[in-house]
This record gives C-alpha cells, structure tokens and sequence, in this order.
C-alpha cells in the first residue's frame, strides 16, 4: 500500500511540473518590473510596434537629365522642361557646350537664356555640359534622359540615340516626351529664320529669348 501511494505523489507531482512548463512556453516569466509595465523591457532591443520605430525609410529621388543646344530655347523646350518636372524630384536642363555644329548663339548666351526663363522653378537647374550625356547622367545620379519628339521624322534619329546611349550606359535609361500640340511645329531653326526677317516670334519662345534674337539679328 505504501508503494502504491508513493508512486500515485511520484506521478502527481510529474502532472504538476508538466503542467508549469506549459504555462511558461505559453507566457514566458518576465522580471517583476516586466509584469508592471515596459520599465523592465530591455533597450537594446529595439520596439517595433513604438510611434518613434515608424519612420518610414526616406524615398531616394528620382534625377532626370535633359540635354540639348537649345539654339535657342522655345516654347517646346520649356514645355518639355516642366512636364518633365511634374514627373521627376530634379530635371537638369544641360546645354551642350559642343553641339557638332556651328550654333547661333555662344555657349553663355544659350545658358543665360535658359537659365532666365527656367530659373524660376525649384525643381528644375540649368547648367552646360561638354560631355557625353551619359557621362553627365552618371555624374549628376540621374537615371533619365529625357528627350522630346515633336513629330514622327524625329524618331528615328532619337531612336538611334537612345539605343546608343544605351550600349553607353545600362543605367541610364531614354525617356520620349511629345510637346503640347500647339507647341509640337516650333523648332529653333524655324525661329530664328523667323527673326531674321524681323518677323514677331513671341508666340514661339518667351521674352528673353526674344529680346536676345532682336539682338543678335538687328547686328547682322
């Protein structure tokens, strides 16, 4: 009898200690200062549900890079420059320093007039460049070039181009912007062709622009 009632404790108390392992994988024993409140909670680890853990990682922005002789700069141009800058964080207008070709105005006087008609706008910067477009691109992070197609003729050089800069840089990719169509006609040749026949261009470039065509065409 005695045996019997001993091994009856024997399993009474297994059936206990089972019973306090259970409850401890369910709910793990804090310190006392734990069961109060967080003052027990240990800081080196980090909280995830807390109001200062929920700062969401900061967006990296998007850099895009529009380049051109902007010979001069038109109305198109600047159409292009501000959708463009609608659609990315920064849009660098860069005016090319060597084109392959003669050019009407001098390198600082494309610069002045872009930089005075887009200077305005936070989010778009005028600079000159005398590299290729890709290097720019890679200098300045941008991951965009932005280049403008007025009409169909204009594809298949762009396309070209785009292809190229492709093989010249994998990271850089050609984004294809079309004018307002009211705008889609302009072209900087016609414009000043325009002005040298003391024609009003007003309607085609802004103000600045047109100031430095009266000027460079009342010389001639």
């Amino acid at each position: 009898a005695e045996v019997v009632e001993r091994r009856r404790e024997q399993a009474a108390e297994v059936v206990e200690r089972r019973r306090e392992q259970a409850a401890e994988v369910v709910e793990p024993r804090l310190p006392a200062a734990g069961r109060s409140g967080t003052s027990g909670r240990d800081k080196s680890v980090p909280d995830l549900f807390s109001a200062s853990n929920n700062n969401k990682p900061e967006r990296l922005k998007m850099i895009a890079l529009y380049p051109g002789a902007f010979d001069p700069l038109t109305r198109g141009h600047t159409d292009i420059a501000r959708r463009a800058a609608k659609l990315f964080d920064r849009v660098i207008v860069a005016v090319a320093g060597n084109t392959g070709k003669p050019t009407r105005f001098a390198l600082a006087e494309r610069l002045a007039m872009a930089s005075a008609v887009l200077g305005g706008d936070d989010r778009l910067e005028v600079r000159s460049f005398d590299t290729l477009a890709t290097t720019l691109a890679e200098e300045q992070g941008a991951k965009v070039i932005i280049r403008g197609i007025r009409a169909v003729s204009d594809f298949d050089y762009e396309f070209q181009m785009a292809g190229m800069n492709r093989q010249l840089s994998e990271q850089v990719e050609t984004v294809f912007l079309t004018p307002t169509e009211s705008l889609a006609f302009i072209s900087s040749s016609l414009v000043c062709e325009i002005a040298s026949y003391q024609g009003d261009v007003s309607r085609f470039v802004d103000e600045p622009v047109q100031r430095a065509l009266i000027q460079k065409f009342r010389r001639l």
